[in-house]
């Protein structure tokens, strides 16, 4: 998944982000509205983890227009307004859940990847291609009636190469989904990840490369 996290306390936004980035979680840190509505407007995350009272544009602006948007963006309201009525004005904006401050680190990572497994319901449950079947509910992946073992990392490659349907997968979007903005784009990352799936996935070749383009399962 990939996530943002939109907090004016840099501390506690960067810890967040750091304590997400630990459950293998690609996350990108914003300390404003504005920032958090333009990084939204460039990729398309799957949680927003949103302060209400955020300077430049307030938190409830920046809900109210990615709740009026088309993307499929959920939104976590994680704020200190936690009276009953504060909870119900921000779930009429839109958000699609509200944490209260203080919270547990363990419920926010609960909420998140919840609220992330409904940002992709349109997603089919297991995904088939080439002789590949990957179960991401079971984190599970079969080719050719063998068990195959991979990392996080190659798992969510796969998963992305898979959800293409054969269409190609540029290098950039696979370092934004299965990374964050964080990685340098010129990191051997998604080389090493590539190759490491490839020797796991045998024979024969299943991944094909588009030079200059991309990565797609023909």
């Amino acid at each position: 998944m990939r996530i943002l996290v939109a907090e004016d306390d840099r501390m506690l936004a960067d810890a967040v982000g750091e304590g997400l980035r630990d459950h293998d979680l690609a996350v990108d840190v914003v300390y404003d509205g504005a920032a958090a509505l333009e990084r939204c407007e460039i990729t398309d995350y799957d949680v927003v983890v949103l302060d209400r009272n955020l300077p430049a544009v307030h938190g409830d602006e920046v809900c109210r227009a990615l709740a009026d948007g088309q993307a499929a963006t959920r939104v976590l309201l994680l704020t200190a307004a936690a009276t009953v009525p504060d909870r119900v004005f921000g779930l009429e904006l839109g958000a699609d859940d509200y944490l209260p401050k203080p919270f547990a680190f363990t419920e926010l990572i609960a909420r998140v990847r919840a609220l992330g497994r409904r940002s992709r319901l349109a997603a089919p449950p297991v995904l088939e291609r080439a002789g590949v079947v990957l179960d991401p509910a079971r984190h599970r992946v079969i080719r050719h009636d063998r068990l195959v073992s991979l990392t996080k990392k190659e798992f969510i490659v796969l998963e992305e190469l898979l959800r293409a349907n054969g269409s190609v997968v540029s290098a950039e979007e696979l370092l934004e989904r299965a990374w964050d903005e964080n990685v340098n784009p010129f990191t051997n990352a998604l080389r090493v990840t590539m190759t490491g799936l490839r020797r796991k996935l045998a024979e024969p070749p299943v991944i094909e490369t588009v030079a200059g383009v991309g990565y797609r399962i023909p």
